[in-house]
């Protein structure tokens, strides 16, 4: 699987420039799932907003993008002909255990072997790593989640909204997992064996 980890989305040139290199089809065939799951308050829900209008803003067709809430049991068979899962902010407990509810999670093994392209924002590009613990600092475990194990697409952790002052936040997790920290300018592509910063 394709990884585009992001702390905003699709704001910048370059990010934008990847994700559409990314594509193996015309920009109007592309298809989408959007989740907006770990968004619960106003304040996030404008991040999806802005989220879903970048996606329209580059070509994909409103009719093309297929809104998943994660409130019930979702099936790989019935997903099998999207290109891209686009995973929204918010809160990284929330959305993790709606996932595991809802076994998005398999259906993300599935998207894996068939080599799908998998872009996350803030929350979503926490997801794909091997723990979601480095969310702590930052975002209310309301849910009481005791199993922190992400979906294990990579080794890497990738912190979003780095800034320098969080050094010393982020530095405990650094003897634990290979992190990677982005500031909201930039993104990180993962391919296999390719790992690359991708800087505005």
């Amino acid at each position: 699987m394709k990884l585009l980890l992001t702390s905003t989305g699709l704001k910048n040139k370059k990010i934008k420039e990847q994700f559409l290199q990314l594509l193996n089809k015309e920009i109007s065939e592309v298809k989408v799932i959007f989740i907006p799951t770990a968004s619960r308050y106003e304040e996030e829900l404008q991040f999806v907003t802005i989220s879903k209008n970048e996606l329209l803003d580059l070509g994909i067709l409103a009719e093309n993008i297929l809104t998943l809430s994660l409130e019930e049991k979702v099936n790989y068979s019935d997903l099998a002909d999207f290109d891209v899962i686009y995973v929204c902010g918010g809160n990284t407990f929330y959305l993790l255990k709606k996932v595991r509810e809802s076994d998005f999670d398999k259906v993300m093994n599935e998207f894996a072997k068939a080599d799908k392209l998998y872009v996350g924002a803030s929350a979503g590009n926490i997801l794909p790593g091997p723990n979601i613990d480095i969310a702590s600092p930052f975002d209310e475990n309301d849910v009481g989640l005791t199993d922190l194990k992400g979906l294990c697409l990579t080794d890497i952790v990738a912190s979003p909204h780095y800034e320098d002052k969080d050094v010393g936040i982020i530095e405990p997790f650094t003897r634990k997992f290979k992190v990677v920290p982005l500031t909201d300018d930039q993104a990180l592509f993962i391919d296999g064996e390719k790992v690359e910063v991708i800087n505005n």
